[in-house]
């Protein structure tokens, strides 16, 4: 018997994979508008232009969409800060990278900042998650800022693990500065990767 695909379930496939990401695009704007225990899956099938029970077929529940929104988030990021280590940038400059690409991206990073907010709450669906990500973020800072003072791109009295941590919540701050801001006057508006270069900067060994 062949087990060759048929062309109507590939067909199939690629409709429900299509269905699946726009539900996730849809998805990731109406958390970032109202945060989870705002949105409504009515309304995000109903933007996606499907039904409930559609919206259902896929995501059984909000929290299932929501982690899934937050893992498109992340793969996004993931993705970009790979291809930039591949080009041979080290972690601290794809960071930079990655706050420029970010200006671009509005809607992930209101994401970021209202589900992370919320999460503070021990109770939330994705506490847990970023929590996790927040002790790998430190951690890979941390390490960062090791390697560059071994490497002499930074001050070897500089603490690793403050200058880690002060970074992630300067990254953190900085998205929250730049979405108050972004709407405003030109003048006004935050540049998150040139304040994270003026803080590297502040950190290089003098000539």
């Amino acid at each position: 018997m062949s087990t060759t695909p048929t062309r109507a379930s590939g067909d199939g496939y690629a409709r429900g994979r299509a269905a699946r990401e726009r539900l996730i695009d849809e998805a990731t704007k109406a958390f970032a508008e109202t945060g989870y225990h705002g949105a409504s899956l009515r309304d995000i099938a109903a933007r996606a232009g499907m039904t409930h029970a559609g919206l259902k077929h896929h995501f059984g529940t909000k929290t299932e969409l929501m982690m899934a929104v937050l893992l498109h988030r992340d793969e996004v990021d993931s993705r970009d800060v790979e291809a930039d280590f591949d080009a041979g940038l080290d972690w601290i400059e794809a960071i930079i990278r990655l706050a420029e690409r970010n200006s671009t991206r509005r809607p992930l990073v209101e994401l970021f900042a209202v589900l992370s907010a919320e999460a503070g709450s021990p109770h939330h669906p994705a506490h847990l998650h970023f929590a996790h990500r927040y002790r790998r973020t430190l951690s890979e800072a941390t390490q960062a800022f090791s390697d560059a003072i071994t490497d002499g791109r930074v001050r070897p009295e500089i603490d690793p693990a403050v200058a880690g941590r002060n970074w992630v919540a300067l990254m953190d701050g900085l998205q929250v500065q730049w979405l108050l801001t972004v709407d405003g006057p030109p003048e006004q508006r935050v540049d998150m990767a040139a304040h994270l270069r003026a803080s590297l900067d502040s950190m290089r060994p003098s000539d």
